[in-house]
């Protein structure tokens, strides 16, 4: 079977990374690439997190750009309650000796899409910033574009306030230019993600598989005390790696077709993903919206791609 071409555009971000390690362990996904955007924490720590992650399991070979180092419109906020200073707070991962590409992801992006033999699915796991930069200086490479899968939204619930999930809140502008550009875009949003969460028995699972699987416990440990504390769950989502999975594994996660619109008002709503699950509008269908998840499979999944770089 040919592997899918990915790139991952991301803001690691503890489940951010362990999306990128998901990504590099599965024979299904060929990685392209790495473009790093500001949400979790600043640019400059992200695309540090993004090489730090590569190159702890010799994945230098894999080229990183660094991107938006703030959303189109909005003042940065990034989201150093959950994911610490470094972004990556817990595991005592040893500062980057490489760097990015020169080239601005926007630009990785379009050159990589107009150089690859077949179309590319893009899978965003950050704010939008990078990809609406694409479309909107690209359209020739964006049109290159398999297929998007998000992680981001939510049809009933919020994290960053009660009416929105982080990645659409942060850069809300961007997102809708994303869900109205007519692509195929997929949105793995909270009510998926919520629903298939990473215990600490599944942590101790991955420390007594070795390094890598020590490293995930590790970032386990510091990014499900925020989970613990604010929602009392038993275990923390793995948002981003959820994404990544979707793409490996097609019918882990279940989708309805429906419309979706980005909420770019005021505080109270900004960054809300207004789904028409009930079909109550004549809002054009624009994306297949995650509804359900085989969580078991999805922890399996992932339990045994990361214990795979010991193995």
């Amino acid at each position: 079977m040919t592997p899918t071409q990915i790139i991952l555009d991301c803001d690691p971000g503890h489940d951010d990374a362990i999306a990128l390690l998901l990504a590099l362990a599965s024979p299904e996904l060929d990685l392209l690439g790495v473009t790093t955007v500001s949400g979790n924490q600043t640019l400059e720590k992200t695309t540090a997190n993004a090489l730090r992650v590569l190159e702890f399991v010799g994945r230098e070979d894999v080229p990183v750009a660094a991107g938006a180092d703030r959303p189109l419109v909005r003042e940065r906020f990034v989201a150093s309650y959950v994911h610490g200073e470094t972004g990556l707070d817990g595991p005592a991962l040893p500062p980057p000796t490489g760097s990015p590409v020169e080239a601005h992801a926007v630009s990785f992006l379009a050159e990589t899409l107009l150089a690859a033999p077949r179309p590319v699915t893009l899978i965003p796991t950050g704010p939008l910033t990078n990809v609406s930069l694409l479309l909107s200086l690209h359209p020739d490479a964006a049109a290159r574009i398999d297929h998007i899968v998000l992680m981001g939204g939510a049809i009933a619930e919020g994290n960053v306030t009660p009416a929105a999930e982080f990645n659409i809140w942060a850069d809300p502008e961007a997102a809708q230019r994303v869900f109205s550009s007519g692509l195929d875009v997929t949105m793995i949003g909270l009510d998926v993600t919520h629903q298939a969460l990473l215990t600490p028995a599944h942590a101790e699972r991955l420390r007594r598989a070795g390094r890598v699987g020590t490293l995930v416990g590790e970032l386990f440990d510091f990014y499900h005390r925020f989970h613990h504390e604010t929602y009392g769950f038993p275990g923390s989502p793995v948002h981003d790696a959820v994404a990544v999975a979707h793409v490996a594994r097609p019918g882990l996660v279940e989708t309805s077709d429906r419309a979706v619109v980005v909420d770019r008002g005021g505080e109270l709503s900004r960054g809300r993903t207004y789904v028409d699950l009930w079909r109550r509008t004549d809002w054009p269908v624009n994306a297949h919206v995650g509804t359900g998840i085989d969580a078991d499979a999805f922890l399996e999944l992932l339990l045994e791609r990361i214990s795979s770089f010991d193995a």
